[in-house]
């Protein structure tokens, strides 16, 4: 059936943008291209956009509400809520087309079939939404299992209204839309019964960071809405898309999300009445809302649609309760990093750092200042000065104007896909979202420093702080005769840091990763079924959502070297094997029943000797499936193993041995094993240990120290610390040489090269292959050495 008024999904595609708006459209799009790839898209209805004129017109509505906006200072909030509430009630009040509503009849009992209880969404469509360059994201309405045609109808009336939202109104002021050429097309959608299920928001390109290769999925319990809304803080996945095409395991990470609450259905028919709030049983938030086959399954549908689409893809999908299956309920194309195109890097950089008060998810990498201004409702927004920092428990649609003005926004719920972060992006301003409790630990009028630019954790720290704003021009760097890599302490950053100028990692600490990521000691791991009951009940919730607590160390390790190797890849990748010592392994929860008390942690329990020893065996095996899982399983070949704290040529065998037995053969699957050269007795006797490794990355923090005979956790000889002293010089240059020699890889991942340029310039001297710096010294490092190798 298709009419002026009506179109049938089936019949519809991108080229109707105009006829049905943009989300209808890609409905049609979908539904008539992706089904054959298995892309499942609840069927419906669409009224047409001249439907929509008509309805307005006839009566003289459209000009009477014309008139009404043509003067409208929209940065007049008052004025605008009472002209959006005058012409919202008009467009409700007025009569459907004796014709229309005979179609939309006609087309819903077609639609309605044998099915004895259908539920319906009814979604806002404009004919200027879901466009590549603006969202209009939340701008109209919608009406969720909504049931019966009379109540179909009402909701239809309600989404040509919300056309005229005060949200909308603003946004198509400020992106210079004209009112009178933008149309609402209403789409009747069978719902998917996601109440019973799960639901959530996927992208397919990292919001943050715009790293390409991977698709970001957001889930909790119920409908949609709530995750869009910021109602919900859900869980998040990771997706590697080359190991997708491969067909290989591809979760790259897996975020627990609190998902407190979730929407549901009521037995109330009316609309707007028909969802409401409940709570989630405990254990169910401890658990993930998807399976790795659920994520997997939802990230081969987002390819799909980002491939027939030729574009980044923003896509709302539902999990049906009753049938299991997994549905795309809209895709629109994602407004915000695909438009920053370009070859300047732009980076904020916080100076000093204060009090932390709260942190949440940061949203935008950037940093923002101000006075505290918590907002529980519209009628506070009048006194919101420009510059204020927004405090919320979540934001609302209708706050844009609002939003705009606000140096950063900091909500009490919400993820990285919810309403407050979507338009956080869109405006530029950086955003700390799901810290639970800003509304009450941020006192109005409390001067803070909101920064996103450390990670995915944001931080509001207390005081107005200092930070700057570098910029790198990526298509001016020159050649330079040496590698520059990267230290990388944490995954959070790797897709960001990914951006850099770089030739891969040149070191990977698994110690951050255990401690960031787990936390939690792994013997206490190992023997969780036999700890006291206090200590057990500390660690339970941490490990909840995998089998066992195996599993939670196996995968959370794979989770942070994946992030890393997909970041940085096809170049290498350079993980070191935790070395924690025994004092910072205490530190871990737990870690005091199994650590011994030493004098010197520093030259004591650590590196290859722990590794060997019968105490330690199953935690090193641990570690070893996990790298073992991301090179082999998930095809993150870039991926080599170095072995840190090496005394004997005794060790070395024995480690590259040991790594054998776990499946990380030295030489199989193109496994390069590097050794860390940190003590003297690795540069001296360098011939017989690389006879064991395939090159040395040398530590230049603990080679000085080791050189010259001090500590360099103590203050009182601190002074005395420092890596170019000509004892240590002498110890580089015999590792250098006998690498070169020796046709086998060395680097340098000490803090060296980043504190004292000269020391860089001295490597590049003695012929290193690769540098590892931290993240902020690349840039100006590569220049600077670029000026040298030209003079």
């Amino acid at each position: 059936m298709a009419s002026s008024n009506i179109e049938w999904f089936a019949d519809l595609g991108l080229d109707d943008v105009d006829r049905v708006g943009g989300k209808n459209a890609s409905l049609g799009e979908m539904v008539s291209n992706l089904a054959d790839a298995g892309v499942r898209v609840p069927d419906g209805f669409a009224t047409t956009a001249e439907a929509y004129r008509r309805f307005l017109g006839e009566t003289g509505l459209a000009d009477r509400i014309n008139a009404l906006l043509d003067d409208l200072d929209v940065d007049d909030t008052r004025e605008l809520a009472r002209v959006g509430d005058q012409i919202r009630t008009s467009v409700e009040e007025q009569d459907f087309p004796k014709d229309l509503e005979d179609d939309i009849r006609t087309a819903y009992e077609k639609l309605v079939g044998d099915d004895d209880e259908p539920s319906w969404a009814v979604r806002s469509s404009a004919t200027a939404e879901d466009l590549p360059d603006a969202s209009f994201a939340g701008q109209q309405e919608t009406f969720l299992n909504v049931k019966g045609i009379d109540n179909v109808l009402r909701a239809i009336k309600l989404v040509f209204a919300s056309l005229y939202n005060d949200r909308a109104i603003s946004y198509r002021v400020h992106s210079d839309f004209d009112h009178a050429s933008v149309a609402l097309s209403a789409g009747v959608q069978k719902m998917v019964r996601s109440d019973i299920g799960s639901s959530g928001v996927m992208f397919t390109i990292d919001t943050e960071s715009g790293f390409s290769d991977a698709v970001f999925i957001t889930s909790s319990y119920g409908l949609g809405e709530a995750v869009v809304q910021g109602a919900v803080n859900p869980d998040e996945f990771y997706v590697y898309k080359p190991a997708l095409r491969a067909g290989k395991p591809a979760v790259l990470k897996r975020g627990l999300g609190s998902k407190a609450t979730k929407m549901v259905y009521t037995k109330d028919a009316t609309v707007g009445k028909t969802i409401e709030f409940v709570d989630v049983d405990e254990k169910e938030r401890g658990r993930l809302s998807l399976t790795d086959d659920e994520v997997q399954e939802l990230a081969t549908h987002a390819l799909k649609i980002e491939e027939h689409y030729g574009r980044p893809m923003d896509i709302e999908w539902g999990k049906d309760g009753v049938d299991g299956k997994l549905y795309v309920l809209q895709a629109r194309p994602e407004t915000v990093k695909s438009r920053q195109a370009g070859s300047t890097l732009q980076r904020y950089v916080m100076g000093s750092r204060g009090e932390v008060i709260i942190e949440g998810r940061a949203i935008g990498q950037k940093i923002g200042a101000g006075k505290v201004r918590v907002l529980t409702s519209m009628d506070q927004m009048h006194d919101f000065a420009k510059g204020d920092v927004l405090v919320a428990d979540m934001t609302d649609p209708d706050w844009e104007p609002i939003m705009k003005r606000a140096s950063a926004i900091v909500t009490n719920r919400g993820g990285r896909t919810c309403h407050a972060a979507i338009i956080a992006r869109e405006l530029g301003i950086p955003a700390v979202v799901g810290t639970g409790s800003a509304t009450k630990d941020l006192a109005e009028g409390r001067e803070v420093t909101v920064s996103c630019s450390e990670g995915d954790t944001g931080f509001v720290y207390d005081g107005e702080l200092d930070f700057e704003v570098k910029e790198t021009a990526l298509d001016e760097m020159p050649d330079i005769p040496v590698k520059l890599m990267m230290n990388v302490g944490t995954p959070d950053q790797a897709f960001e840091f990914s951006r850099l100028p770089n030739k891969g990692i040149g070191l990977a600490r698994l110690e951050f990763i255990i401690n960031r990521q787990i936390g939690i000691h792994p013997k206490a791991l190992l023997d969780f079924d036999t700890l006291d009951t206090d200590l057990k009940a500390q660690i339970a919730p941490l490990i909840s959502a995998y089998d066992s607590p195996r599993e939670f160390f196996v995968k959370r390790v794979a989770e942070g070297v994946s992030m890393l190797a997909a970041a940085f890849a096809p170049e290498p990748v350079i993980v070191r094997m935790s070395d924690f010592k025994s004092n910072e392994y205490a530190g871990l929860l737990g870690g005091e029943a199994y650590e011994p008390h030493e004098e010197n942690p520093m030259i004591g329990y650590r590196g290859a000797s722990r590794y060997l020893s019968e105490d330690f065996a199953e935690c090193f095996a641990m570690e070893c499936e996990a790298l073992r899982y991301v090179r082999e399983e998930m095809g993150l070949l870039n991926v080599k193993v170095m072995i840190p704290f090496v005394r004997t040529t005794t060790e070395a065998k024995g480690v590259i041995d040991l790594l054998g037995t776990h499946g990380l053969k030295r030489g199989e699957h193109d496994l390069q094993v590097v050794m860390m050269c940190e003590i003297p007795s690795n540069a001296v006797n360098a011939d017989e240990f690389l006879e064991h490794f395939d090159g040395f990355s040398i530590g230049s923090n603990d080679m000085t120290q080791l050189t010259l005979g001090l500590d360099r956790d103590s203050s009182l000889v601190a002074a005395g610390f420092d890596e170019r002293d000509p004892a240590v010089k002498k110890m580089l240059t015999m590792a250098i040489k006998t690498c070169r020699d020796k046709g086998k890889y060395v680097g340098i991942c000490g803090q060296g090269p980043s504190d004292h340029p000269d020391l860089a310039d001295w490597l590049l001297d003695q012929g290193i292959e690769s540098m590892s710096l931290n993240p902020d010294t690349v840039v100006e490092t590569w220049l600077r050495l670029a000026k040298r190798a030209k003079a």
